[in-house]
């Protein structure tokens, strides 16, 4: 057995499953279907520290998928200092300026293929991101055509409770009339494993960042590949694991 297999098992066992019935993929965004979190790395660290606070760029993706606010919230508070609304509003509103005017973050190689092997499979795809960027959510029609439909995404402006909370990917369980044994989730920030692992959901972690494997895989990560193009190289093989393994 190998290790898609094992892993696949081993989920299988833990919830419970017999197998799988396998309909949709849930795909985050930045850093999974664009090579977007270098451009939200450097915006949260200029615009944290322009307001007096301490933010590295590494340290922007320990927070990738929260809501801005959450975000803005934990660093304020770290540091002792107490934000109103309006002022965190601003502070997101500038970090918003900042990120739009970074070059364009391109599809992340792999990524339209990867897609392409996924519906031509029979699948759906879903969308399950942090972002609340119009800049990058409208690009999706031009850069990925046909594949995102509103009904099938879940952004920031869907849910109370962002990343890692379940809430993203229960939603998106409950727009797509899903069931946790019909899904996998793509994802590469450690708090989105953490939410699709807490919504009990398989999860494969693509490393497309400078955190260590092991963050993702603490996180709660089923498998772990390094980058969405190897992903799309071992979609075949996974896909068959995930028709074919069982929990025997």
């Amino acid at each position: 057995m190998n290790e898609i297999q094992e892993a696949i098992k081993k989920y299988l066992v833990e919830k419970g499953y017999k197998k799988f019935s396998l309909k949709a993929v849930l795909f985050d965004m930045d850093g999974v279907l664009y090579d977007s979190m270098p451009n939200h790395a450097k915006s949260w660290s200029q615009v944290m520290q322009a307001f007096g606070f301490n933010m590295t760029e590494t340290e922007a993706y320990m927070h990738e998928g929260r809501v801005g606010s959450s975000t803005i919230d934990i660093i304020a508070k770290r540091e002792g200092r107490a934000l109103s609304l309006d002022e965190r509003k601003l502070i997101y509103q500038e970090k918003t300026k900042i990120f739009n005017s970074c070059p364009e973050a391109l599809p992340m190689p792999g990524s339209f293929e990867l897609l392409q092997k996924v519906t031509g499979k029979g699948l759906f795809v879903m969308l399950v991101t942090g972002s609340g960027q119009p800049s990058l959510l409208n690009r999706l029609s031009n850069d990925f055509p046909g594949f995102f439909v509103p009904k099938r995404i879940v952004s920031s402006f869907d849910v109370k409770k962002g990343k890692p909370n379940p809430e993203p990917y229960l939603m998106a369980l409950q727009k797509g009339g899903l069931q946790p044994d019909e899904v996998v989730v793509v994802e590469n920030a450690p708090l989105g494993v953490e939410a699709a692992f807490k919504a009990g959901l398989f999860t494969v972690a693509v490393n497309t960042g400078p955190l260590p494997d092991s963050v993702l895989l603490q996180s709660g990560a089923n498998l772990l590949l390094p980058s969405i193009k190897s992903l799309c190289q071992e979609w075949a093989r996974i896909y068959d694991a995930l028709k074919t393994q069982t929990n025997a």
